[in-house]
């Protein structure tokens, strides 16, 4: 997504070897015309699969997520880092390791929100070793639905967490795919996307 390349050149920042920072668009401020575009466009490539819920773990992964929902006219539905006292009913949980914060989370979805009769699309900001995105798959599989397949806005391909993914047999949608850092500059793969290009 040529939109979302330019605006990771202009803003992004790399941190040591493996990070990007994107706080001026994406996991701090947000700009809400580029994540709508973003979910319109996640949206678009999954519009055909039958999708019930879009799925994402908070925090970053909710504006995008959201807008994905709004287009595919569906719930979005975010996993809650902390249980608060107005979560007593049934809960689907399972431990996420981040990679950027190096903390495991547990994370909780409410079984009323999921079920059997579910399809469900994961959306979230980043990929880089897939901890998040596997978790999510594990809360959708304990309610008994299905993950049709996993939207991503930023992949670092350099990483473990697509092959992961696809080892799952999970269909993989990368709107920015980061091959490399090289000499302080981002280096881009081929996103999976370009067939959708407007």
């Amino acid at each position: 997504m040529k939109l979302l390349e330019d605006r990771i050149n202009v803003d992004g920042r790399i941190l040591g070897d493996d990070i990007l920072k994107v706080d001026s668009f994406l996991t701090h401020q947000v700009d809400f015309s580029l994540m709508k575009a973003i979910g319109e466009r996640l949206a678009d490539v999954y519009r055909e699969k039958g999708i019930t819920k879009v799925v994402t773990i908070e925090a970053s992964g909710i504006a995008p997520a959201l807008y994905a929902a709004e287009s595919l006219g569906v719930p979005m539905i975010f996993a809650k880092k902390a249980k608060n006292v107005t979560m007593n009913e049934e809960l689907l949980t399972t431990d996420v390791f981040s990679f950027t914060k190096q903390v495991t989370s547990t994370v909780s979805i409410s079984k009323k929100f999921l079920s059997s009769d579910d399809s469900v699309l994961i959306v979230d900001d980043f990929l880089a070793n897939g901890q998040a995105a596997l978790g999510l798959l594990r809360l959708i599989e304990q309610a008994g639905a299905k993950a049709v397949g996993v939207g991503i806005v930023i992949e670092k391909s350099f990483q473990t967490g697509r092959q992961l993914l696809i080892n799952k047999g999970l269909q993989l949608t990368s709107l920015a795919r980061i091959g490399a850092f090289e000499n302080g500059q981002i280096v881009f793969a081929p996103a999976d996307d370009a067939a959708f290009d407007k």
